[in-house]
Formats: structure tokens, sequence, C-alpha cells
């Protein structure tokens, strides 16, 4: 029977330093056990932190007792004192490090079996696959759940921003009629009798909701069938988009993109300090607008820097993003850099060609440390046009009904941006692969089981 009284308020452990010489009741899961003596230490972790607690057999027999049970991962209730450490065992790193608990009642909530790594470690040295196979656990360490914190911070500080101008927040569907972008890189859905398949991007419900709300943005998942396994890229993604209408030029959606990446950043530096320090991570710091360049242009610095000669390429590779990247941090004292003006050919049949260079478009992408972080553009607002332009890249208007119905009964000029939260996350942390910044990545080789393992 346990002597723990469960009618007592539970107090987070980051509120104990605040309850100093009076009695709390605690509940969490055990990090580490350290026996000294007679003496037992507990590391108890909860959703606010952690707190050091301690047995002593003279202040309490039944709860030293049941302490010589207990192991790592054990989900525990605990009654005790907050007493001040001794001076010379404060421990600056934690929050609570000035406190701990002198238990006097445990109650064993639920028992954990023998790990199969030390989850208590400061660092958690494991391969990629043997992390991902223990997803579940390794999500427990702090160094692996405070990417997903700082996550929090990025999708919220891109919400709050586009909220406080104007837009709206839309809904919008995973299951599509079509491929939006065109193409063979979709996932086919069995949809009862009929062909569907997951969304490429939120990209044509955005472009409809703006003839409604005119200012709209999504949180959605997105679907990429590309056949290739990289440290950049994933099968499922978060795409955080943003459309809006009554643009008076192209280069407005840059502003805005610019706008809310900054603040993104600005955030996470303001409400993540203490993650941002177990990765040992500065951000960067923006003293002048970002630079802009044609992607020729950038293309012609890359051959003048390396000699590498893609000049007649339609696309930088990541090769080449990185070295434009490394021009923009050495020249403009800028961690990113505006690629503008891609072909036509390399950007999807919504797209607005540059009325003064139609082989080209009012596009681009802002590219971050060392890849792309965001790409947008004009959209081609006119009906005939976006109609002669779905027949041009080989699809059928006939699929794309619903959608069109949005430019034949008139829409504005518009355009709009899109980010991955799982890139910038990994690029903002230092991340050597983005399948660390999701929580359960999908790719060619794994849907949470190895497809390897399985077979």
């Amino acid at each position: 029977m346990s002597n723990v009284k469960s009618s007592e308020k539970r107090v987070l452990t980051l509120e104990t330093p605040s309850r100093l010489g009076k009695e709390v009741l605690l509940a969490g899961w055990i990090k580490t056990r350290r026996d000294h003596g007679k003496l037992i230490f507990l590391d108890l972790r909860d959703r606010s932190g952690i707190v050091q607690l301690v047995i002593n057999p003279k202040i309490s027999q039944v709860a030293y007792k049941k302490a010589e049970e207990l192991k790592p991962e054990y989900v525990i209730k605990v009654q005790g004192s907050v007493k001040q450490r001794p001076t010379a065992t404060i421990n600056k790193e934690l929050d609570t490090g000035s406190v701990e608990i002198e238990v006097e009642n445990i109650e064993i909530i639920s028992k954990a079996e023998a790990l199969p790594f030390d989850i208590g470690a400061d660092v958690l040295n494991l391969e990629l696959p043997t992390l991902l196979d223990n997803r579940s656990l390794s999500l427990r360490h702090p160094k692996v759940s405070a990417i997903f914190k700082i996550q929090q911070t990025l999708a919220q500080s891109f919400r709050k921003t586009l909220k406080e101008e104007g837009f709206t927040e839309i809904f919008v569907p995973t299951l599509v009629p079509t491929a939006t972008e065109g193409g063979a890189e979709v996932f086919p859905v069995e949809y009862y009798d009929h062909k569907a398949y997951l969304a490429q991007s939120p990209q044509m419900y955005k472009q409809i909701m703006t003839s409604i709300f005119e200012r709209v943005f999504t949180i959605a998942h997105a679907y990429r069938a590309e056949p290739s396994v990289t440290t950049r890229h994933l099968s499922e993604y978060v795409s955080l988009d943003a459309e809006f209408g009554f643009i008076n030029s192209w280069e407005e959606i840059m502003e805005w993109a610019e706008k809310v990446v900054l603040s993104m950043i600005e955030d996470v530096r303001e409400k993540n300090q203490k993650e941002l320090k177990l990765f040992g991570v500065t951000l960067p710091e923006f003293k002048k607008s970002i630079p802009r360049m044609k992607m020729r242009d950038a293309l012609g610095i890359i051959f003048k820097r390396t000699k590498r000669d893609h000049r007649n390429e339609p696309d930088l590779d990541p090769a080449d993003e990185k070295e434009i990247c490394k021009w923009a941090n050495e020249e403009c004292g800028s961690p990113f850099v505006f690629i503008t003006h891609y072909p036509t050919k390399k950007r999807p049949f919504y797209t607005m060609p540059d009325p003064k260079d139609p082989g080209y478009t009012l596009s681009f992408d802002l590219l971050g440390v060392s890849e792309e972080w965001v790409t947008g553009g004009q959209r081609i607002n006119d009906y005939k046009m976006l109609l002669g332009n779905i027949k041009k890249w080989g699809n059928k208007p006939e699929n794309f009904q619903i959608y069109l119905q949005s430019f034949k009964y008139g829409m504005p000029p518009e355009g709009g941006f899109a980010m991955g939260l799982e890139r910038i996350t990994k690029d903002i942390l230092g991340l050597s692969n983005i399948r660390e910044a999701s929580l359960f990545p999908r790719d060619m080789e794994r849907i949470d089981e190895r497809f390897s393992a399985i077979d």
C-alpha cells in the first residue's frame, strides 16, 4: 500500500525552488539513480525539468525500502520536503539545482524493463538507425526532446507573425485528386473505387482560399515520393505555407518571407536558450537585409570561385547552394541569400513568368546556412494563361476543375512561399541528418520500423 496522499495537488519540478521548506507532491520518471553509502539519490524528470530526490532511511524506512526497487524510467509519485542543497553540491546547470527533495513517501506507478542503452547519459551516442529503432525511448533524452521544443517555437512563431498581419489559418486536405506539382513523385492511394494521391503540397488549396480571405497560411503535412535517401530529404514533412493576394510586386513576397524567417529565428533566440545551449549553438545575427541575386548571376559567382561550370544548368545543386551561402557570408555578412528568376521549365505550371524575360520566372529560393529554406514567388492569376500552362505542362484541365474555378471567377495578383519545418530545425541546430528533426521520420527505408528489419 502507498502512503502518498493522492488528494494533494501535484507540483512540477520547476516549481520546487519557490517551495523551499514546504512539503510537495511530485510525479515523473526516474532519469538516474546514484547510491552513496546509506543514501539513495534520484533525478526525477517531468515535463518542466529535473529535480534531485534524496532518500534517507533515517527520514523514512518505508520510502527507503521502496527506493531500493527503483530503476531508470520507473514512473513514480513522491512526497517530501523541499530543502536547500549544501553550497558545495549546488548544480548550476539545473534550474532546480539549488534545492533537493527529502523524500518521505514513494509510490511506484509503473515499472520499466532493462534499458537497451543509458537514457540518463548526458550525450546519447547512438547511430541514427538505433536512435530511430528505439524512437519511443530515445525521445525521452533531454537533448533529443529539446529538438522538438525548438521546432514548436518555430511553428508557433510562423503562426503568430502571420496572424498579427491579418492572415487566416486554414486546414487543407491531404488526399488530392491529382499531382499538385505534376510529375511522377507522388504516392497513389486506394480511395474506394477511385485513384487519389497524397498531397505534394497544400499549394492549390491555399491559392483557392486566397480568393476568400486574401491572406492565408497553413501548417500541413506534405509527401514526396522522391527515390532518394539523403540527409536533407524526407518522404513526409511538415510544410509551413503562406499565400496572399493584392500584391503590388513579386518582391513583396520576398519581404514577407524574410520577415517571417527572421521572426522565427529571434523567437528561438528568446525562448529556447536552454535548448540551444545543449547543442552549443549560437544563432546568427542580422544587421542588414538579406542579399538578392538572379540564379544566373549566382552560377557565375560559383564558377568564378570554384571553376565548377554549371552556368548552363537550370538549377543549383547542393554544392552550388552551399557555395553561394558561403559567398553571402563572406561578402555580405549574411547567413542567408535570395536566389531569384529560376527558369520557367524548372518551376510549377502556376508560377508567373517574368514579363521582361519569359524564359525565367518571378520566383525565388531563400538559402540559409547551406541549403534551401524557403521557396516562393508570384503565381499566375489569369485564368486563360493558367489553363494554357496546365496543358503545356502535360496535365489535363479536367483534373483541376475546383482549382480553376477560383481563377475563372476572379483572382487578384497573388503569391506566396513555403518552407520545410524539419529542414529549418536541422540547420538551426547543426544536425547531421534531417531524420533527427522529425519525430517519426518516413523515408524509403522506414515507416517507424526499418523495412529491412521486417522483410
